[in-house]
């Protein structure tokens, strides 16, 4: 059963990213981008005139329609004036993680057939002797490094560079990574279409954010949602966005305080500590209406504790990079343990995974999503069987329909875990765990049974004392006996990825655990 979005449908504009973003051009002296960490502002005329003397230098300097331009930095704002320069020129944007090391960071360049590299003098030095297998026609740095170009000789350049030809619905315009935690990374082929369709889904999510609100995000630029969040829904309303290197809680609540935002994106740790840390009472956060998260489900306890604490809405995402970022969001109302309904011009369903079949409203099964914003494929990977006719894009998650088209997340395709011959969603019986008081997460993974097949077992971060039978019973009452965990570990802290999801490969290769007494 095709579920449609109640947004209606969604008539994407003929313009390139670079042009929806930069729409705001007119608002003059008002701050666009600020700095959370120096406190440098770029007002929305210094944006415009900065892109385009950055696009005029790179120009000149040799980039042209259809070069990868690799970016490596923090969230900044030079990272918003270098990606809307190179998408410009019609250059395609391969945003990397600054975290990376210097085997994965070549890895990424080579895999994208990156030209130009823009990053920091810190991050180069370690990657410098292995970037020379890359091929690089420059290097750019925010800074000085020896045989890099300096960033300010770029913004300095007086030329504009000439019109380039793009065409939205074929041209490729970002190059993100796929999270790789369920594979290799592949890069993500996003066209500028795709980009502009997502932002204008974003504006058509109902977060009540006019000219003149100030917005702070987490969300990392090198991922296709921070990108469609920041240069596609904010910055063309208006919206001052202020942006941090890293996160700091106090340096985020602090930000909050002094530019009284509005809104803020954020991910799930970061909901955790807003929801828990004591640090939170020391700061006038009153001037925040709306938080929205994404990444990692914050589930419905979490979601609530942050609403009444805070005296905010709190809405959830949910999206992939293959889908710009996000396809479904909660409206107010919505149930907090659903990931709410398809944004504009989205169709999805469930379907059977084996047969493709389709499944009706409360029938569990693999979530499809069609729409302007799904990818134009994967990079060198034409024969992925994400992509299925007429642009259906498998998501490889789990979940059903609701009587009202809300979507509902119950786990992950690849995460089943097969225990004798059934198939258990780690999901179910984690949100069984989370009923227990002392539980703060739980996190339950496949282990090799000996006999062939899989046992469930579970991490669990506890807030107090609490012992392994007793949250092992806890489950085995209320669950078939072939979905019983067969260990309980504690641990102080889950392993997460940069976005906030939790690393399950992580914990299913941990070989030393042994049961709590």
């Amino acid at each position: 059963m095709i579920q449609s979005s109640p947004f209606g449908a969604l008539d994407v504009p003929r313009r390139s990213f670079a042009d929806h973003a930069l729409a705001c051009a007119g608002d003059g002296d008002r701050a666009a981008l600020i700095d959370g960490t120096s406190g440098r502002t770029l007002s929305f005329a210094e944006l415009e005139r900065s892109v385009r003397s950055v696009a005029a230098a790179l120009a000149e300097r040799g980039l042209k329609k259809g070069e990868v331009f690799a970016i490596c930095l923090p969230n900044l704002p030079e990272y918003g004036i270098a990606l809307l320069a190179a998408l410009s020129l019609g250059a395609i944007v391969a945003p990397v993680n600054p975290l990376l090391a210097p085997g994965e960071l070549v890895h990424q360049l080579a895999d994208a057939g990156a030209r130009y590299l823009l990053t920091l003098p810190r991050l180069l030095e370690p990657a410098r002797e292995t970037l020379r297998e890359c091929g690089l026609n420059a290097i750019v740095v925010l800074g000085e490094a020896e045989g890099a170009t300096p960033w300010a000789e770029l913004l300095a350049h007086e030329a504009t560079a000439a019109a380039t030809a793009i065409d939205p619905d074929i041209d490729v315009a970002l190059l993100p990574c796929s999270s790789g935690t369920t594979g290799l990374p592949k890069g993500v082929m996003l066209t500028h279409r795709n980009l502009v369709a997502n932002a204008q889904q974003f504006m058509r999510w109902p977060l009540d954010m006019a000219q003149g609100t100030v917005a702070i995000g987490a969300p990392p630029m090198f991922h296709s949602f921070g990108v469609s969040l920041y240069f596609g829904a904010l910055l063309p309303r208006g919206v001052t966005v202020i942006t941090l290197q890293r996160f700091e809680l106090e340096l985020f609540l602090r930000l909050i305080e002094r530019h009284r935002a509005g809104y803020a994106a954020i991910v799930q740790p970061i909901a955790r500590a807003l929801a828990e840390d004591a640090l939170v009472e020391r700061y006038d956060l009153s001037s925040l209406r709306r938080i929205t998260s994404g990444s990692a489900p914050l589930g419905e306890a979490l979601s609530l504790a942050l609403e009444r604490r805070l005296g905010v809405q709190v809405f959830e995402s949910y999206g992939m990079t293959e889908l710009c970022g996000a396809s479904h969001a909660q409206r107010p109302g919505d149930p907090k343990s659903s990931v709410g309904v398809a944004l504009a011009g989205i169709e999805w369903q469930a379907v059977d995974p084996d047969t493709g079949r389709a499944l009706n409203v409360r029938e569990q099964g693999e979530i499809r999503v069609r729409g302007p914003n799904v990818m134009k494929g994967y990079l060198n990977r034409p024969q992925d069987s994400s992509l299925e006719a007429p642009g259906w894009l498998r998501t490889g998650d789990l979940g059903y329909a609701d009587e009202q088209g809300r979507l509902y997340i119950t786990g992950r395709l690849k995460e089943l875990i097969k225990v004798s011959g059934y198939q258990v969603a780690p999901e179910e019986l984690e949100a069984l765990l989370r009923l227990h008081p002392e539980v703060c997460e739980a996190c339950v993974v496949g282990r090799p049974d000996g006999a062939g097949g899989e046992a469930p077992v579970a991490y669990v971060v506890r807030k107090g004392p609490v012992e392994a039978q007793t949250l092992a019973a806890l489950v085995a009452a209320r669950v078939a006996p072939y979905k019983r965990l067969a260990a309980v570990f504690f641990v102080d802290a889950l392993p997460r990825s940069h976005t906030g999801k939790v690393l399950r490969s992580a914990l299913a290769a941990r070989k030393k655990d042994r049961p709590e007494p």
